[in-house]
């Protein structure tokens, strides 16, 4: 028999340990979305942390055995999907919110992808590289949760904003922690990108190169915000409730964006964090927010060009990561 309040408060452990920004987002929804919201980082979290050997997000450990640690994920993943007890609440989470709400294996699979590239060394050649990365880890993630907020699968176009929220959160998350992957030897900037600014592969983060880098990390924040801008479109076709915690989230990840672009060439001196009183601020306009249409220039931003989820799944398919 499921124990279901015991996996729900494993889950809410990990999410206030390891995402403190969505923790804060996560409480603005009703009862029952929160605790599937929750299951669902869990198990996201959790292969995260099995993958990288790391606990919560934190310092990368040992990076040797990673191909094993990949593919117990993917076996106590697929043990999940088949109804199966795994012994590992985070897995028998992700088993449960799947069979409350109809989330699959291929869904999931999408995710895996990629912890498996960053299992494998792997660094994007461009842009494109770049995005399907983020698609894997973050957009695809999106995605499971916009179906676990009652989105219909057959709903492509909410489905790919949802997407694009992910893509947005990402865009940032790598544009803030630029330095903390180069000391744990990954990084994200395609080296497209780094040829243009002639910085060569690995010296990112030398200070001679710090006006090259901020000029990727401006477009990159850019990038951001232009996914970020599409996601609130598919936000107001959400309940209230969801979205407004969609809207909280979107905004507080989007100022980590625009803190690291005002910043400039300071950016990596100390990480950027969005402070506690900040967060309570974005909350607030975002329940505003959340009674009212669509901004304009969130309409006019959406419409330049982006990454939509078919895009990155379609190049997926005929495209190949190549590993480096």
């Amino acid at each position: 028999m499921v124990d279901r309040p015991g996996l729900v408060s494993n889950a809410r452990k990990a999410i206030l340990k390891g995402s403190k920004s969505f923790a804060a987002a996560s409480y603005l929804f009703d009862s029952k979305t929160r605790e599937r919201v929750w299951l669902l980082y869990a198990w996201c979290r959790r292969c995260d942390d099995i993958v990288d050997a790391q606990d919560h997000g934190g310092a990368l450990g040992d990076q040797s055995g990673a191909a094993e640690r990949l593919q117990m994920v993917r076996e106590l993943t697929t043990l999940t999907f088949a109804g199966r007890d795994t012994g590992d609440p985070a897995f028998d989470a992700l088993g449960l919110v799947a069979r409350e709400t109809g989330l699959t294996l291929e869904m999931a699979g999408a995710v895996i992808d990629g912890f498996a590239l960053d299992a494998a060394g792997w660094q994007p050649h461009s842009e494109a590289d770049l995005m399907r990365y983020c698609w894997h880890v973050a957009g695809a993630v999106g995605v499971m949760m916009a179906v676990v907020m009652g989105v219909s699968p057959q709903d492509k176009d909410t489905l790919d904003r949802a997407c694009d929220l992910g893509l947005a959160f990402q865009l940032a998350n790598i544009a803030r922690d630029i330095d903390e992957d180069d000391a744990a030897d990954r990084c994200y900037i395609p080296l497209d990108w780094m040829a243009e600014e002639d910085i060569p592969p690995g010296e990112q983060m030398k200070p001679h190169f710090r006006p090259a880098l901020t000029r990727i990390v401006k477009r990159m924040c850019h990038a951001s915000r232009v996914h970020e801008a599409s996601a609130r479109i598919g936000a107001a076709r959400l309940k209230g409730r969801q979205r407004w915690a969609i809207l909280a989230a979107a905004a507080i990840y989007g100022e980590i964006a625009r803190e690291v672009e005002r910043r400039g060439h300071h950016a990596w001196d100390h990480r950027t964090v969005v402070s506690n009183a900040r967060k309570v601020g974005f909350i607030g306009k975002a329940a505003i927010a959340a009674l009212r249409p669509v901004p304009r220039a969130s309409i006019y931003l959406a419409s330049e060009r982006r990454f939509s989820r078919s895009d990155l799944i379609a190049l997926a398919r005929h495209n190949p990561f190549k590993q480096t």
